[in-house]
């Protein structure tokens, strides 16, 4: 799609504390009215970019953005529902291309345009995995010269390291955007609500400053060694402006994860270890009364999961869960997204009207 589309938000809950003077939300699709390699390479920090800068001033620096767009904007393609459009990335040469689960949202068929032009052509979903925000689709039939994407080790993405954001922003196929990595580790929660939102939390991501507007999500974030460091999928709004933009404030989901997630979606058709904590349960928040305490009410309680192994059943109200208080369920979905499965931690948790603690190993989402 060639024009504009107004964009569907979908507000976010800050949990990080420095992000409490912001709303975030995912622009990641543009709604519309019509339909219109696996692995990952050692990545280079921003060291690079310093000296490419320093040994050939301005032209040097340049030279490395338009090496960095030739290389990998080939890559990046537009996604496109009957409902909504977004970006995604070439993964291998068997037609998978990697994006937003909320850029697929509930559609099983797609149409994918190629940076390199040419007929839309057609792609199914093989499988999304809304807790990390992540989704693979595959084009139905291969065209020759697929380019895919190289993606770096993201461990080693740096603060201030330079990056460029590739994607199809409102619809202008095969739009560059550039900025620095501003931090790295966050952990953002989106909110219920909005047709394709996932509501999920999602830790370890990368803020940039390059602009994330509608229609970037699922897209590039890449630094200049001609890698992609990150997919973009949320951008962050100001309460005090309206949820106006707040400018320079953009989420990627770091490349590590997306590659270990894709490959086990392509090798399985699902995600076997999502590397995230989990205690193996399903909750609902349940505000206090008559001396039961507020929290997450237990629901159900998997057999042989981290919470039945600690003792915990159906009815219990988990209340604290490390030094996290617990008094609704995102902040036990937020307490979890800071913890890797392995972990030892106390939880409380009323059972009745007294009080409980136990220790549980933590499982895997």
């Amino acid at each position: 799609m060639s024009g504009s589309h107004p964009s569907r938000t979908r507000v976010l809950l800050p949990v990080a504390a420095v992000l409490s003077v912001t709303a975030l939300l995912a622009t990641g699709c543009s709604a519309q009215s019509d339909a219109g390699a696996p692995g990952s390479s050692t990545g280079v920090p921003a060291a690079h970019d310093a000296a490419v800068a320093a040994s050939s001033g301005g032209n040097g620096l340049q030279n490395a953005y338009q090496d960095a767009v030739r290389n990998v904007l080939p890559s990046v393609v537009q996604i496109t529902t009957n409902t909504d459009l977004g970006s995604g990335v070439v993964f291998d040469t068997k037609g998978d291309i990697v994006t937003n689960a909320h850029v697929v949202g509930k559609a099983k068929n797609f149409k994918v345009s190629l940076a390199t032009g040419g007929k839309a052509l057609d792609a199914k979903l093989l499988s999304a995995f809304p807790a990390s925000d992540l989704a693979v689709i595959r084009l139905t039939s291969t065209p020759s010269g697929l380019k895919t994407a190289a993606f770096a080790d993201s461990s080693k993405v740096a603060v201030g390291q330079i990056v460029l954001a590739m994607g199809n922003p409102l619809g202008l196929s095969g739009s560059v955007t550039e900025g620095i990595v501003s931090a790295t580790g966050r952990t953002v929660s989106e909110s219920q609500g909005g047709s394709n939102s996932t509501g999920a939390t999602i830790p370890d991501l990368i803020q940039t400053s390059a602009a994330i507007n509608p229609g970037n999500s699922g897209g590039a974030l890449v630094n200049l060694d001609n890698q992609v460091i990150g997919i973009p999928t949320l951008a962050a709004t100001d309460p005090q402006l309206g949820s106006g933009a707040a400018p320079g404030i953009g989420f990627a989901i770091p490349s590590s994860t997306v590659v270990m997630i894709a490959n086990q979606i392509i090798t399985n058709g699902k995600v076997t270890n999502s590397g995230r904590a989990a205690l193996d349960v399903t909750v609902r928040g349940v505000v206090g009364k008559n001396f039961l305490p507020s929290g997450a009410a237990i629901v159900t309680v998997e057999k042989n999961g981290a919470a039945a192994k600690a003792g915990l059943r159906a009815g219990d109200v988990i209340t604290k869960l490390g030094n996290t208080t617990i008094g609704t369920v995102q902040s036990l979905t937020d307490a979890l997204a800071r913890l890797k499965p392995g972990n030892k931690v106390r939880i409380e948790f009323g059972r009745g009207n007294t009080g409980h603690a136990a220790e549980v190993t933590l499982g895997t989402l």
